[in-house]
């Protein structure tokens, strides 16, 4: 019994060093554990890509060359779309005659087409204009406003006109391109009185 005791007074010791040994402060190292911070990631504003093109037509009689340019141009305001940012374009037209004579020049921006665009596209990108036909005193331009986004099939159509004056007329461009002669439903539902 007397060893028994022993052995008990022995473990109740242990216990009570344990116990203060635990009830001890933990020594402070100055260690912060903590995730390092990510810098976030600065996003490039995107350019919808520069592009020229040049096509000959013949109009009145005679050859004319097209020019057209388009430029990303970071004086514009910026267009959002999405999460992602782009340069607003400016296209230049230039018409030369056939002795390489310049007929007309001018640079359009957005501004020039924003009050035949909605609420919709009105904060999109100019991005293009392209020679369509010759017809009759006028060249036929397609333009379209819409989504930077070369993905994006989003845009509001526009028709420009050059006449031989040099005047130029815009409007919405309500012809489908259907890729036939054949009358679209749309025509078809017009003529109809729908």
């Amino acid at each position: 019994m007397k060893e028994m005791k022993k052995y008990y007074s022995l473990l109740l010791f242990c216990v009570a060093v344990l116990i203060l040994m635990s009830c001890k402060e933990k020594k402070n190292t100055g260690i912060i554990i903590t995730k390092k911070p990510v810098a976030a990631a600065h996003r490039q504003i995107m350019k919808t890509g520069d592009y020229a093109q040049s096509r000959k037509v013949e109009w009145l009689g005679t050859v004319y060359t097209v020019e057209t340019k388009r430029v990303a141009d970071p004086s514009l305001p910026v267009i959002a779309d999405g999460d992602t940012k782009y340069y607003d374009n400016r296209i230049t037209v230039r018409i030369l005659r056939a002795d390489g004579s310049e007929f007309f020049n001018r640079t359009f921006t957005k501004s020039d087409f924003s009050s035949y665009v909605g609420k919709t596209y009105a904060n999109g990108a100019l991005v293009g204009i392209v020679l369509d036909h010759a017809e009759g005193d006028n060249l036929l331009f397609a333009a379209s406003v819409g989504s930077p986004d070369k993905m994006s099939d989003e845009y509001i159509p526009l028709l420009m006109k050059v006449s031989r004056q040099g005047r130029i007329t815009i409007s919405k461009d309500t012809q489908l391109d259907t890729g036939s002669d054949e009358a679209s439903e749309v025509d078809l539902a017009e003529k109809e009185g729908m």
